[in-house]
């Protein structure tokens, strides 16, 4: 026998003798990958029902209207608050989609534990939130089979990839980093954006639970030109269908509100997840705030508070680009820190007081520099 022919053979690879499914699945980021791009579909579905001004038909076999009749309701006052909505939720869930992905293709492909456990936890919530729709007196028939499906792939995803977690430090699998003090412009931009995530927790979680209860604020039937007797009277099933679409926002958006504090609370800050927070908010606030505009929907009290919140938001990501390999001080300089005057006479000059920025992602471009 040829002794280099076995020597060959004996170094071959082995064939890969898996299934096609666990091919596919691999370490369960595909199947919740198919999850997160799922969402993202979904909001982009409800992007063009608003933008064609359609509606679902079991939507209308419930209203029992035809689509002309639903647009004359209120002068279209009705129809264009919905639009309103379904805009907004659209965008969450286009938001969420892109912070899953993120979560699941960076932190969560180095195994580190605290993404997957920021996933299941806001999935969760997220999922569970549907059972507010129930208490609205509508239960969506075309939702609940999605939500159904999406749950058909999350739930493996998960169990699959909780097995192939890195074992490692405790700070290392929980991700955790040390922040640049708030006195720099790289902290204070990163507070700002957990300050919006406080905030959209807290405002979701309340339209969450005002959209099952009373459904609309005072501004909402200003805007529709009716009162909520008088809606009951034109479509008794109108009400119970609108809440629906508020309460899938509200719970969006606090499912947003969690990621986001997630994500800065244990990742590491880099400039992938600088790009996907700030996709998630342009998308996100761009279409809450700008329906508003094209619908006439106009009340200062009720968009401010949302414009508010991404002046914040964008001041927030602004400041704290990951670009930078300085984070300026904003303390006042001490004594040692002043330029002699010049011989001229000349006041002195401060001299900007910088430190090394915590930033990964130029540490490892520095390095491989």
């Amino acid at each position: 026998m040829d002794s280099t022919l076995s020597h060959e053979g004996a170094d071959a690879p082995l064939p890969d003798d898996r299934s096609l499914p666990a091919v596919l699945v691999g370490d369960g980021r595909p199947l919740l990958g198919l999850f997160a791009v799922g969402l993202a579909l979904a909001g982009f579905f409800a992007w063009f029902l608003s933008a064609v001004g359609d509606a679902l038909p079991h939507e209308l076999r419930f209203l029992g209207m035809t689509l002309d009749e639903l647009h004359r309701l209120a002068g279209g006052r009705v129809a264009d608050f919905m639009t309103h909505d379904r805009v907004a939720f659209g965008g969450t869930l286009i938001a969420m989609a892109i912070l899953y992905l993120w979560l699941i293709a960076v932190p969560l492909g180095r195994g580190e534990r605290w993404a997957w456990w920021v996933i299941a936890a806001t999935g969760s919530f997220g999922f569970a939130s549907f059972v507010a729709y129930v208490g609205s007196g509508y239960l969506d028939s075309w939702h609940l089979t999605a939500a159904t499906c999406l749950l058909a792939v999350f739930l493996p995803g998960l169990a699959i990839s909780r097995r192939r977690l890195v074992d490692g430090p405790r700070d290392e699998r929980r991700g955790s980093q040390a922040w640049p003090s708030w006195r720099t412009i790289d902290g204070l931009g990163r507070r700002l954006v957990v300050l919006t995530g406080v905030g959209m927790v807290v405002a979701g979680t309340t339209i969450l639970a005002l959209g099952s209860i009373v459904v609309f604020v005072p501004q909402d039937l200003i805007y529709i030109g009716f009162d909520r007797a008088a809606l009951d009277a034109l479509n008794p099933h109108l009400v119970p269908l609108i809440s629906h679409d508020r309460t899938g926002f509200g719970g969006g958006v606090a499912t947003i509100g969690l990621l986001i504090l997630g994500c800065l609370r244990w990742g590491t800050w880099s400039r992938s997840l600088w790009q996907a927070l700030a996709a998630a908010g342009t998308l996100g606030f761009g279409a809450a705030i700008g329906i508003h505009g094209i619908v006439g929907y106009l009340d200062a009290t009720h968009v401010g508070p949302a414009v508010a919140g991404a002046l914040v938001f964008a001041c927030g990501m602004i400041l704290a680009q990951p670009r930078r390999r300085t984070a300026v001080s904003l303390e006042p300089p001490t004594s040692a820190q002043m330029i002699p005057a010049s011989a001229g006479g000349s006041s002195p000059i401060v001299s900007a007081r910088t430190q090394p920025a915590d930033d990964p992602w130029n540490r490892d471009r520095s390095t491989a520099g």
